[in-house]
């Protein structure tokens, strides 16, 4: 079984196509049509922006499509420096290839190979692919079991035979990989001059990889015709958003010391937070702001005091840990608010280092972040400089698994 550390993921997402089957149009192709108010391709951007372990995230664009890219990725969540465009080739097969290529020089073991035409993916799914490669596995497939009778024509448009539908799966994306494996069966297949392989998946097997099924999703499905974008359309405004807000608080005694953790920030102070962790207040009520959006308990449920592994931990694996559970629940945060009650020491001079480290520690852009402090005027132990206090606020959107 492979240790999840050793696991460095990127993400190829394919949006080279012209989509003539959907028509045209004067938004432009498939993945550059609006759903929901924004392009089909935001929001497979946005699942992957939001996926943690996407190291690095490619997409293949066609060489006139660069002005519609941009507007589109203004619409979808910052990836920051993980993204990467490349223009792609003629076929998707080459486009794949040309996405490849541009992580040929980085750090990476694993690759999910995305349609961009594909909005709708699970955070599940992902989840079942991770657990397969580590597992061992090389080759992951998402894969819903045929469920209608199959019939096979003739020349002239009649039934010629019924097919039996035992063990037939319809193939979905993202496709998952081996990174060093997929790349070479690509290479080898642009050498064999091979350009039928209607997916690559079908690649890895050419070469003889063995390509392991996961449990893929009937909501997961490719916009290839106009009435598919037109029902994707309606798919994301029929629902009210799921918007969730969770409220956190905290209070850790100040003692005799050499300084106080806050959000993740060191202080020099005559006193220190009396905690079993770092006593970072500020953190330990963003926790439980998160894992108050999805239901999953507060800090001590997961963290408990009486495990000595957590003794002087640092508060960041406690916050990391619960924006996982809300990302695996489907959420995506959309904004983290920290209301720290204190006389001191000054929070003012520190309080961009702050937010710098929630950006970090959330995976979130800086202005979703923010940090504010205040003074108890004197007025209780607070007051009395005893303690120090914090209220926090996550907002999470959340994507329903019929949504």
């Amino acid at each position: 079984m492979q240790a999840e550390n050793t696991l460095s993921c990127a993400v190829v997402i394919v949006a080279a196509g012209r989509g003539e089957r959907a028509g045209s149009h004067a938004e432009g192709p498939k993945q550059y049509r609006r759903i929901g108010g924004r392009p089909v391709i935001s929001h497979t951007l946005d699942l992957f922006v939001n996926w943690q372990p996407a190291r690095r995230i490619v997409v293949v664009i066609h060489p006139d499509d660069e002005a519609l890219f941009e507007t589109a990725r203004a619409e979808a969540l910052p990836a920051g420096d993980r993204l990467t465009v490349v223009h792609g080739g003629p076929t998707r097969q080459q486009s794949v290839l040309a996405g490849l290529e541009a992580l040929a020089d980085h750090d990476i073991t694993h690759v999910l190979i995305q349609d961009a035409v594909r909005p709708f993916v699970e955070p599940a799914i992902l989840e079942r692919t991770l657990a397969a490669f580590h597992h061992g596995a090389r080759a992951v497939l998402p894969a819903v079991a045929v469920a209608d009778t199959l019939k096979r024509a003739d020349a002239n448009g009649n039934v010629a035979e019924t097919v039996s539908r035992s063990g037939l799966f319809a193939a979905q994306t993202p496709q998952s990989f081996h990174f060093a494996t997929i790349l070479d069966a690509h290479r080898r297949a642009a050498a064999s001059g091979r350009t039928d392989f209607t997916d690559d998946a079908s690649i890895a097997e050419w070469t003889g990889v063995r390509v392991h099924l996961v449990e893929g999703s009937a909501g997961n499905v490719k916009l290839t015709l106009q009435k598919d974008i037109a029902m994707a359309d309606q798919r994301l405004a029929h629902g009210l958003p799921d918007v969730r807000t969770g409220n956190g608080y905290d209070v850790h005694q100040l003692v005799e010391g050499d300084g106080v953790t806050l959000c993740g920030l060191f202080i020099a102070h005559d006193q220190k937070l009396s905690g079993h962790s770092d006593a970072d207040v500020a953190l330990h009520a963003l926790t439980d702001a998160l894992l108050a959006t999805c239901g999953a308990g507060d800090i001590g449920d997961h963290f408990p005091p009486s495990d000595m592994q957590w003794k002087g931990a640092a508060s960041r694996i406690f916050l990391e840990h619960a924006a996982d559970i809300v990302r695996k629940n489907g959420g995506t945060i959309m904004n983290a608010d920290v209301s720290l009650i204190a006389e001191a020491p000054k929070i003012g001079p520190h309080r961009e280092e702050m937010r710098r480290n929630l950006s970090e520690f959330l995976g979130i852009s800086l202005d979703r972040c923010s940090v504010k402090a205040t003074t108890n005027e004197k007025i209780g132990f607070i007051g009395r400089r005893e303690g120090i206090a914090a209220i926090a606020t996550a907002t999470v959107v959340y994507k329903g698994n019929d949504a």
